[in-house]
């Protein structure tokens, strides 16, 4: 070997070696989705809690709503619990030391019935703070409840929830006078990264054998409460939900319990907002729009629970009483 091609054989070693610190340091923006299997019960049925907007250290009757959820889940002996984002107010955590990780979280939801996991996605709140800790595996270590991604699946068989992190899809966050600031490491350039969000949700859908199948994010797709519909995402994400025959489409950002049925020839998306896990009675309601069936102002939360033929869908409210409940039948694909 020539002295020549000796250096240049050490300068590329160099360069990989670079190339690949470099990837292990800085989050990549290919949103493939990492599949996280949850069995269901013995019988095959399947059921869970959905909150979102909640973190506040216990104020706002956060922990009035976390009492009523530990009774409910005992109840119904749920599986697992979905949140649906703006996991921690007012502006995410600041870091895995973050006492606000236990002083909202862990420390807030004790009862017995809700130590099982918890499934999370970022909201836009969660990307003001330091967005990548919330990501972090050090809080799996501090509490083994809590698992939290930027887009994934939970496969339970009979169910498969598919986790968009739809933050990132809002033009107003990117404005160059945002009111606030966003934590956008890992999803910078963009386009490539709602457009890979795009690809990989499509994919996982049309190849989910499922018998439900629920996509689940933190903006709402319609919505008639204070922030209303999401533009961007009637764009680009409903038509992947109206392609594949999506259920249940599960959301926050609104501060507020909704129902609102969609009917499309290939089937009918039902969409639930649960964001009212803590501050709530925004007193803005916009008007009504075709297939809304429940609206609440107030705190609460959903359950759900699944078997191969029939969903069933529960509201609480802060004293855990139903204020609306439905079922689909997969055999009738209606609603009751």
């Amino acid at each position: 070997m020539t002295p020549s091609l000796g250096r240049t054989s050490v300068a590329l070693l160099c360069v990989l070696w670079t190339l690949l610190m470099y990837n292990e340091q800085v989050p990549t923006t290919f949103a493939k989705f990492q599949t996280i299997q949850h069995p269901p019960k013995a019988d095959g049925s399947l059921s869970l809690l959905v909150l979102g907007d909640w973190g506040r250290r216990g104020a706002y009757n956060q922990s009035q709503v976390a009492f009523q959820m530990g009774k409910i889940g005992k109840k119904l002996d749920v599986d697992f619990v979905i949140s649906t984002g703006d996991n921690f107010y007012e502006n995410g955590l600041k870091g895995v030391n973050d006492t606000g990780f236990s002083e909202s979280f862990a420390s807030i939801y004790t009862a017995p019935s809700l130590q099982k996991q918890w499934y999370s996605v970022l909201g836009n709140h969660d990307y003001r703070g330091n967005a990548e800790a919330q990501l972090d595996p050090i809080l799996r270590k501090i509490d083994s409840r809590w698992l939290c991604m930027r887009s994934f699946v939970v496969d339970s068989e009979i169910a498969e929830f598919f986790f968009v992190d739809t933050s990132p899809f809002v033009d107003m966050y990117f404005q160059p006078k945002a009111e606030h600031h966003y934590d956008w490491r890992g999803v910078l350039p963009r386009q490539n990264y709602i457009s890979n969000v795009l690809k990989d949700l499509k994919q996982a859908l049309s190849e989910s054998t499922a018998e439900w199948k629920i996509v689940v994010g933190h903006h709402a797709i319609r919505s008639i409460g204070f922030h209303g519909n999401t533009s961007e995402l009637i764009k680009q994400l409903l038509p992947i939900l109206n392609e594949n025959n999506v259920d249940l489409y599960m959301n926050g950002h609104d501060h507020c319990l909704e129902h609102i049925s969609s009917s499309k020839a290939k089937g009918s998306i039902q969409f639930l907002t649960t964001g009212a896990g803590s501050k709530a009675w925004r007193g803005n309601l916009r008007e009504h729009e075709e297939g809304v069936k429940f609206y609440y102002d107030g705190q609460g939360f959903l359950s759900a629970e699944l078997n191969h033929s029939e969903a069933r869908i529960a509201y609480y409210d802060v004293f855990g009483q139903i204020l609306h409940e439905f079922t689909l039948s997969k055999m009738l694909r209606s609603t009751i």
